[in-house]
């Protein structure tokens, strides 16, 4: 409220703060979250825009894959990420996977975070051979644990959400898991 005096920490450096003064950090956190979620919303409005040689706009794309992959059955954490998957397009293109992966690693598994993390290598079986690229470079992952989940993302889920006659969802579809899997995680320090 205006006027109204926000309470501070007592310290200059983390190190001297007491619990008190974590308490008060505690109570902000829901509204930081939140405002993540406007964050991280604003970075899929920003995908938006050109089809840069697609037949749908990134913006679409993301909704596409999300839709996939609630369809096909994928838990909150999965479908949340399948709707973000992309988002480090707009301020890192060249490693858009980490960034994106980064960004929900406090909010998602371990699994959907080396899915999001690793896609876009695994996305390349689909299309780097004609860029005389290795389409098989995934394959250095075959031993992981989330090799699979991987492949099923990119197969299932993202490399054919370029449809513009797929009957995709509307970002308002999403916005409750969005808000449940980042907005309101249970065991936010224990993943």
């Amino acid at each position: 409220m205006a006027g109204e005096q926000q309470r501070q920490v007592s310290f200059p450096e983390m190190k001297d703060g007491t619990e008190e003064d974590y308490q008060i950090l505690a109570g902000y956190e829901p509204t930081d979250r939140t405002e993540l979620v406007a964050h991280l919303l604003d970075l899929l409005e920003r995908l938006k825009g050109p089809l840069l040689g697609y037949p749908v706009d990134r913006y679409l794309h993301s909704l596409q894959t999300a839709t996939r992959a609630a369809r096909g059955g994928a838990d909150d954490d999965m479908v949340v990420a399948a709707l973000f998957h992309d988002i480090g397009d707009i301020i890192a293109p060249d490693n858009h996977a980490q960034v994106a992966a980064a960004i929900l690693r406090p909010y998602v598994s371990e699994r959907t975070y080396w899915v999001v993390q690793h896609h876009g290598i695994f996305q390349g079986y689909y299309f780097w051979h004609h860029y005389g690229g290795d389409r098989d470079a995934r394959d250095k992952f075959r031993d992981h644990p989330h090799y699979d989940a991987c492949v099923e993302f990119c197969r299932d889920w993202d490399q054919n959400a370029f449809d513009p006659a797929y009957d995709t969802m509307t970002l308002d579809a999403f916005l409750p898991l969005v808000d449940r899997v980042i907005v309101m995680p249970t065991d936010r320090y224990n993943r």
